[in-house]
């Protein structure tokens, strides 16, 4: 059986990749190697491989049309997810690259078996709460005057602290920026695609995923891949709002076999599933996990810098996926320990990172 997977010379597809060549697959990766997450070169862990490699855009017809040839499975990892305001760029790279794969297929009358999309739980926004008298309500998102007087928590209609409640699938999604703005919409228009012509269609919704291979460049997300070279680097850590809200994260190795159960398991078709790690961390926390391990003298500064379209608090019920048998088996430890590794084997300019990271901070602050 071959797998096409877009996107898959990034994080989470190489390392899906390494499983299905595991398991006896035969992989092709397209992707278009472009900055910031690449250099414009295929990396050494999916060159070795012997993989089928092509560079090209999930965007271009032409080039879905070459790679869709012969597959029987396509893992839709490719995505441009950031918290940047070049909103249409989120829906051309995320929601159309989606209606052109179904195109695509539909139009050379392609075999294709199934397809499985990555989403993610920033659709949920942030969520429901509970208020202080039990009623369950979806918040706002949260206000300028808020974030600047500190008020970080969510709060009920009393002015009370609200309760989060983990994300579970079938509840209401109401996502908060461009990225999950554009990941809902390409999460219906795939079930409905697929089911109108039989195209078995499955939705992964990660938490935050962490381990090696995750680029350094993105410096407007990632908590891993800031904390870890600002630590490396003998810098400040920065945590932003006051470093209590909630977080799950799950590890790479875990997320791959995930992806590959959507494949081997036919009860997955047409279904949502969360992907995370079943247990929730303060971020400030974390970043105590990461001053542990890296060994780092670095000071923790939480000093109210903040985002806008930051969910205040991510935690996914992930009970659904686990009844299949999948198990997020490996600790936010060992992805801290995996990158670190990575980070110090591979060629990064860890001090001009951490430059990048300081200037994009200027611009929350």
């Amino acid at each position: 059986m071959k797998v096409l997977i877009t996107g898959g010379a990034g994080f989470i597809g190489s390392h899906t990749a390494d499983l299905l060549s595991q398991k006896g697959y035969s992989v092709k990766i397209l992707d278009n190697l472009s900055p910031p997450v690449h250099d414009g070169e295929w990396p050494d862990y999916v060159k070795r491989e012997g993989y089928e490699l092509v560079r090209g855009d999930v965007t271009n017809k032409k080039d879905l049309t070459k790679v869709l040839d012969s597959v029987d499975y396509v893992l839709h990892l490719a995505a441009y997810q950031d918290q940047m305001p070049n909103f249409s760029k989120f829906f051309t790279t995320n929601t159309v690259s989606t209606a052109l794969i179904f195109e695509t297929i539909l139009e050379n009358k392609f075999p294709v078996k199934k397809i499985v999309y990555a989403s993610s739980q920033f659709v949920y926004g942030d969520g429901i709460y509970k208020s202080e008298d039990g009623k369950e309500f979806f918040p706002e998102l949260r206000t300028e005057e808020q974030f600047k007087n500190k008020m970080w928590d969510i709060i009920d209609s009393g002015g009370r602290r609200a309760k989060f409640i983990s994300f579970k699938e079938e509840q209401k999604i109401n996502p908060i920026n461009s990225y999950g703005l554009s990941k809902m919409a390409s999460e219906v228009m795939g079930l409905r695609l697929g089911k109108t012509y039989g195209i078995p269609f499955s939705i992964l919704r990660y938490s935050i995923v962490q381990g090696a291979r995750q680029s350094p460049r993105n410096i407007y997300s990632g908590a891993l891949r800031i904390f870890v070279t600002q630590a490396l680097a003998g810098k400040t850590i920065t945590v932003m709002e006051d470093g209590n809200q909630l977080r799950d994260f799950v590890n790479v190795e875990n997320v791959a076999e995930a992806n590959v159960l959507m494949i081997e398991d036919s009860k997955t078709d047409f279904e949502i599933y969360n992907v995370g790690g079943g247990k929730s961390y303060k971020v400030k926390d974390f970043a105590e996990i990461v001053k542990r391990i890296t060994k780092s003298d670095s000071d923790i500064l939480i000093d109210g810098r903040y985002r806008r379209t930051d969910t205040r608090n991510a935690v996914s019920d992930i009970s659904k996926l686990e009844n299949l048998g999948w198990n997020p088996s490996n600790s936010p430890e060992k992805s801290v320990n995996d990158y670190v590794n990575w980070i110090k084997s591979s060629k990064f300019d860890i001090e001009e990172i951490v430059k990048n990271i300081e200037r994009g901070h200027k611009e929350l602050v």
